[in-house]
């Protein structure tokens, strides 16, 4: 019994195992579970389950980008939105065709990985010559680039097939048709097919494949280029692919999780994916700590929970979350609290 307890108790202390943040994931989802069943989750609560996770994956996906790769994007609400959006005219066009709402979910996700990883790999070949400031310049600008033309797109659907046009809306869509994307206005009248157990389950392959690429040779490798880019280069390491993986592997968790995110809801407009977006989910990676995992899943979750939570105190809400968050940066950053609480710890384990 003893052996049994200290392998579980290695498996939990090994590096970049993974186990933590699959624990955490499923612990979370058993727990809302089982108040969801016996009526203890308030609709409040209910309503903010599915973009929670999204916003996990997101964080998780960018820390990816931020953490094990060293560059810094401020651009994935802007493939976020790109996975949104590419789900919705995906769902509705296949609405008629396939009726099972998971098939059609399964294949939305799947469709807004591949146009996100795709339109990221084709923004990393000029973006990625860049580092530092200007690395986060550019994808602040690609995703605000991205947010106006998704606002001035018109996409529709009818029995003779797609039309589209752009700025001004000259689609005629007849009565048996539908509007897919309405510029400004964006997508109305959507199915609303995501669930949260299709939430979590994408977590968790999304926590399986960035857990794959840091403990294989390519996470290595690129965590290598990190550190040093000159030593890497010398070693033969192709400091450019290595980039280039983390960051198509990171925006396309990111346009998967923006899938689930928009099929959530029966509206949502280009607006949503702003600057502010970005910001916040590079808040949740830099407070749950750079490269690490399990920090970022628990800072998206509460972070995110809340402002809803303190929703009731009105104008107060927003500044005692800006306190709160301060407070968190100073705590996370201080050596000398970090050194107390280790020797805490230390203490703890001679007495057991």
């Amino acid at each position: 019994m003893a052996n049994i307890k200290d392998k579980i108790k290695n498996i939990y202390k090994k590096k970049n195992s993974g186990v933590m943040s699959y624990t955490i994931v499923i612990g979370l989802y058993l727990v809302m579970e089982i108040l969801m069943k016996t009526g203890n989750l308030t609709n409040l609560i209910k309503s903010l389950l599915v973009p929670c996770v999204c916003y996990i994956i997101v964080a998780v996906a960018l820390n990816l980008c931020v953490g094990l790769s060293g560059e810094l994007s401020l651009g994935h609400a802007g493939f976020m939105s790109i996975g949104a959006f590419t789900s919705v005219v995906v769902s509705g066009t296949l609405e008629e065709v396939i009726t099972n709402d998971i098939l059609r979910l399964v294949i939305a996700v799947i469709a807004a990985a591949l146009v996100a990883s795709i339109i990221g790999y084709l923004v990393s070949i000029p973006v990625l010559k860049l580092e530092g400031d200007y690395l986060a310049i550019v994808t602040l600008a690609f995703g605000q680039i991205i947010k106006s033309i998704i606002g001035n797109i018109y996409l529709g659907i009818d029995e003779k097939g797609f039309q589209f046009s752009f700025i001004e809306d000259t689609t005629k869509i007849s009565e048996n048709g539908k509007m897919l994307i309405s510029g400004p206005t964006g997508a109305t009248g959507i199915s609303r097919i995501s669930t949260f157990t299709a939430a979590v389950v994408l977590c968790i392959i999304a926590l399986i494949i960035v857990y794959h690429l840091i403990n294989s040779k390519d996470g290595r490798a690129i965590m290598a280029a990190r550190d040093n880019r000159i030593a890497s280069l010398s070693v033969g390491i192709n400091v450019t692919r290595t980039k280039t993986l983390a960051f198509v592997m990171s925006v396309m968790l990111a346009g998967a999780a923006g899938a689930i995110y928009g099929l959530n809801y029966s509206s949502i407009s280009p607006a949503k994916f702003d600057f502010n977006q970005s910001i916040l989910i590079l808040v949740y990676v830099v407070l749950g700590g750079l490269g690490n995992i399990n920090g970022t899943i628990i800072a998206a979750t509460l972070l995110y929970i809340l402002p809803e939570m303190l929703r009731s105190l009105a104008d107060y809400r927003m500044l005692i979350y800006a306190l709160i968050l301060i407070v968190i940066m100073l705590v996370t950053n201080n050596d000398k609290l970090k050194n107390r609480i280790n020797e805490l710890l230390r203490r703890k384990k001679k007495h057991e």
